[in-house]
């Protein structure tokens, strides 16, 4: 997937603990840890949602300077997140995100 998308840096497979289960692309503690702290926005965001009612997260987009990073959640707490570089096209890591998304629920 991420050689699909240019100046894609990463994608993680992590559970629902944070630890990371797979990665393709640049294997570094950096990444890890970004994905790791998405988690953490995750649960936040799952649990406002149900406070109010808005029905289940579908998608993160986080932007930064250096980048960015999109997470999408799996079945049974698993999640997944890509990380671009701040050239990256947005839209085309979106695309990719859905099937590999759908993939990877059967899967679990």
């Amino acid at each position: 997937m991420i050689d699909d998308i240019p100046g894609a840096r990463a994608a993680l497979l992590l559970d629902s603990t944070g630890e990371l289960v797979m990665a393709a692309g640049a294997r570094d503690e950096g990444n890890r840890l970004v994905g790791a702290y998405q988690g953490i926005a995750l649960a936040q965001a799952q649990r406002a949602a149900a406070r109010h009612g808005a029905g289940e997260v579908q998608e993160l987009v986080s932007r930064y300077d250096g980048g960015i990073v999109i997470l999408q959640p799996l079945r049974d707490g698993y999640y997944l997140v890509l990380v671009l570089g701040p050239r990256a096209c947005l839209a085309l890591g979106r695309q990719r995100l859905g099937p590999a998304q759908d993939r990877m629920n059967q899967a679990l």
